[in-house]
């Protein structure tokens, strides 16, 4: 194993175990949104590092409230890293919707109008924003 792969891969242990232990709401070094901080809008990633945290401390419901798109775009890459996985270790040959030529902007779509709905400040829209 080259000496870049093994950084990469003590680098996202190391990340596991911090957001792991540290809540990203209870403290304040680290970054926050340059675009709510100088707009007040929630971009679509608004949220994220807080739902990493509760990801991975098994809460689920803590991950939906800060951001709905992150636990889709999970989803969406583990299917891809199945499918891939797969076709790969079985020799199957199962169509991976990924690669569909639509598949970009059905997502684009997707994020732009999370990232609109999100900022709508009456119920239900406000629960797309994270807590």
């Amino acid at each position: 194993m080259k000496i870049k792969h093994v950084v990469i891969v003590v680098s996202v242990i190391g990340l596991v175990i911090f957001y792991y232990f540290i809540n990203p709401k209870e403290v304040n070094f680290l970054p926050k949104c340059p675009l709510y901080s100088v707009t007040g809008f929630y971009c679509p990633g608004c949220g994220s590092q807080r739902a990493t945290h509760h990801l991975l401390n098994f809460n689920i419901f803590g991950v939906l409230q800060q951001n709905v798109l992150y636990l889709i775009s999970l989803l969406i890459l583990g299917y891809h890293f199945v499918v891939t996985g797969i076709n790969s270790l079985f020799k199957k040959n199962i169509y991976n919707y990924v690669y569909h030529p639509k598949t970009p902007l059905i997502i684009l779509a997707i994020i732009v109008v999370f990232w609109i709905l999100r900022n709508i400040p009456i119920y239900p829209f406000n629960l797309l924003a994270p807590n």
